[in-house]
């Protein structure tokens, strides 16, 4: 019996990988043609969205997503919440119906088939070079400037101690925020790391919940104020993930 657990979470996590790459390959016609232009963005968006339905539906995930404010269609927002799964880039597509473009590490870029398309409608970060770090803020000033939205995850990765709740945040998030005066969208993932950890053998399939909290506005605000900003943020998002710890 032992034995049985282990080859059945090997080959679910191997299942994910082909629901990765399969509707990749299907549609890479449609999704080639909409990623050649700025304007064609939201299509791709769009598929983007079915992408991620199909994944989390297909692993056996059933999603739940509560909002406490609701986002405006046509208008920019910074989306942040915790890290703590690959999942989670699939949740954040289904709990935003306004386009936007991740800002990620290269790193996933080497993923076959996703990071084709993930390095050509991501913007990607080496976060070990200064000179990449700057022209994320570049890339990312002149997608807000089309009218898209940013997500962020400001902890800069998932946390190597397992213990941690959430990790520090980084300082890139608020600082677009505050220079487009765009609202930020705390979210949190409180079964990410339950349902699909980066631990190869963990996880099993069950109720994935999204919480969109109260927007925190950046109008009026100056970069003098971004640390008390992405404290602020930090705690609402914190204090949501103990709630939800407690619920349990």
């Amino acid at each position: 019996m032992k034995i049985i657990k282990p080859v059945l979470l090997t080959l679910w996590r191997i299942w994910f990988y082909i629901l990765l790459g399969v509707p990749i390959i299907v549609l890479s016609p449609v999704l080639i043609i909409t990623i050649l232009s700025p304007k064609t963005y939201p299509q791709f968006f769009l598929l983007a969205r079915l992408w991620a339905r199909i994944i989390l539906f297909g692993m056996g995930f059933r999603t739940k997503i509560m909002r406490e404010q609701e986002m405006e269609k046509g208008k920019s927002y910074m989306l942040v919440a915790n890290h703590t799964s690959m999942t989670d880039i699939m949740l954040m597509l289904l709990v935003s119906k306004n386009p936007f473009v991740f800002v990620g590490k290269k790193e996933l870029a080497k993923i076959p088939i996703f990071g084709f398309f993930y390095k050509r409608t991501s913007i990607l970060v080496d976060r070990n070079n200064s000179k990449s770090r700057f022209e994320v803020f570049q890339r990312a000033q002149k997608r807000l400037n089309e009218g898209l939205s940013i997500c962020i995850f400001p902890e800069g990765g998932v946390p190597d101690d397992e213990s941690i709740v959430l990790d520090e945040f980084k300082d890139g998030a608020f600082r677009l925020a505050i220079e487009h005066q765009i609202p930020i969208v705390p979210m949190v993932f409180p079964d990410n790391k339950k349902r699909f950890s980066y631990t190869f053998l963990s996880g099993s399939p069950g109720l994935m919940r999204a919480r969109v909290l109260p927007f925190i506005s950046t109008e009026g605000l100056t970069l003098d104020d971004k640390k008390e900003l992405k404290d602020k943020t930090r705690q609402v998002i914190y204090n949501q993930l103990i709630k939800h710890h407690e619920q349990k």
